[in-house]
């Protein structure tokens, strides 16, 4: 099942079980699916869904950040809901040991020497770890081995 199908298909159960909380993050995913497809005319596959998902929930942390600093308690509270909701639909995070290798082999692969290199190495690096890790932490990584 594609996984915008599934996301759709939860946004019915949610819906009949009454889970107001679960069907508004649900709502908001397919949203910007959807605004995506239309701004861009075209239907998204699996992994473009996922980078959509991804970014929710990179905005969504950030929102936290922000609202924590304002001593917002409840609007902390309605992003942390949605972000768990979001990850649910996400494949497993990568472990450490994943993601150095990971790096490792996209260096070799690219034979990358230096920092001018990271452009390269993030190449490869992202289609693999989209959704399954923070690209901002594997670049930062990335920076670091190359540096």
């Amino acid at each position: 099942m594609a996984l915008r199908d599934r996301i759709t298909e939860d946004m019915k159960n949610a819906m009949r079980a009454g889970e107001k909380e679960r069907l508004a993050a649900i709502r908001l995913a397919l949203a910007a699916i959807k605004q995506r497809e239309v701004d861009e005319r075209i239907t998204l596959d699996d992994t473009q869904v996922l980078a959509v998902l991804d970014k929710m929930i990179k905005q969504r942390r950030e929102a936290i950040t922000l609202f924590q600093s304002g001593g917002r308690a409840d609007l902390v509270a309605k992003e942390t809901v949605e972000i768990g909701v979001l990850q649910g639909y996400l494949p497993a995070q990568m472990s450490e040991a994943e993601i150095e290798a990971l790096i490792g082999e996209a260096i070799a692969a690219t034979g990358a020497a230096s920092i001018k290199d990271m452009g390269k190495v993030m190449a490869v690096v992202k289609p693999k770890a989209q959704g399954r890790a923070d690209l901002g932490a594997v670049s930062a990584r990335i920076k670091q081995r190359l540096g």
